[in-house]
């Protein structure tokens, strides 16, 4: 009888090992079939692409190589030659002066119009609905609108600058475009700022500011001392958020000026390369592709700063 219960165990033994061995089998083949639909979409959608750009960058290509794929290996010749070309530092700065402009005045109003809105009057949902269109729109139909309020003829902003005795402003001309397509860059930006700024400003608790009037702070004390430092995670993610996406805007300018003149920037001067004028003369794939090399590192490099703060916040 003692030798059957031993047996008996020793086979309830392995047979509870089996099932232990196939639950933990079942469950990695379960985690393998989630997570494989989402690697297979990162290797099509974001791996492929990049690889695909890199190795263009690299290739001289042509229209007939493009379509045959025995473009000559170049080496890092066109990165040297994008780089060192006359155009290239007037570009950058002309990026630069697009982006960190925009980002100013679209934080700056946003924030301002989150707080004004903050104090939930009559209306304030409609106001805020409406301060919504510029999202809303299609960029293509915002291009035209500012296209056409821009017009130096019979656009409402020089009419509206006539008043006070201003002379016409060609805005959409070389000199002057670059302004023209970061105002209509600044108002479509205010609305993304005014939600997430608006979101954070509602997570501050009302104690904080009833306390702060109770010790006499005026409203510019209150803001700065309360508002302003609970409000840094949101501002963070706030701005780097609008720089990867002020960087590569495209639409909007080319809707407005075509990327000619001072509006000429990083995203656009790749894109007329690659697409825009459509002749054999000004189609140079590889210089696009080393335009684009350039602004995804740069891309990638505020979405690691962008990760970092967003787990320094978490930990925090």
């Amino acid at each position: 009888m003692e030798h059957e219960s031993s047996e008996m165990s020793e086979l309830s033994r392995r047979s509870n090992r089996r099932s232990g061995i196939l639950r933990r089998l079942d469950g990695r083949i379960a985690a393998i079939g989630f997570v494989l639909p989402l690697i297979v979409y990162l290797l099509i959608f974001y791996a492929a692409p990049l690889i695909q750009n890199i190795s263009m960058s690299l290739h001289r290509y042509t229209r007939r190589t493009f379509v045959t794929g025995d473009a000559p290996f170049a080496g890092l010749d066109i990165y040297r030659e994008v780089i060192t070309s006359s155009e290239f530092w007037p570009v950058v700065l002309q990026t630069l002066i697009f982006v960190v402009v925009s980002l100013v005045f679209q934080y700056v109003i946003g924030l301002a119009l989150a707080v004004f809105f903050n104090d939930n009057f009559k209306l304030s949902g409609l106001l805020r609905g409406i301060m919504l269109i510029p999202w809303l729109l299609p960029l293509i139909v915002s291009g035209t609108t500012w296209q056409w309020m821009m017009n130096p003829d019979s656009g409402i902003l020089n009419k509206f600058l006539g008043l006070f005795g201003i002379a016409p402003i060609w805005w959409l001309q070389a000199d002057h475009s670059l302004w023209a397509v970061t105002i209509a860059n600044i108002w479509l930006g205010i609305p993304f700022n005014l939600v997430i700024l608006y979101s954070g400003l509602q997570n501050i608790s009302v104690d904080l500011y009833e306390a702060a009037a109770l010790d006499g702070c005026n409203a510019w004390n209150r803001f700065w001392n309360i508002t302003f430092p609970l409000l840094r995670p949101v501002t963070s993610i706030t701005l780097l958020l609008g720089f990867v996406y002020t960087l590569k805007v495209v639409d909007v300018i080319w809707v407005m000026s075509m990327g000619t003149g001072s509006s000429k920037t990083l995203a656009t001067w790749a894109y007329s390369m690659a697409f825009g004028k459509g002749t054999s003369a000004t189609i140079k794939y590889s210089q696009a592709a080393v335009l684009g090399s350039i602004l995804i590192l740069v891309a990638l490099v505020f979405g690691f700063i962008y990760l970092w703060v967003q787990k320094s916040q978490e930990e925090n």
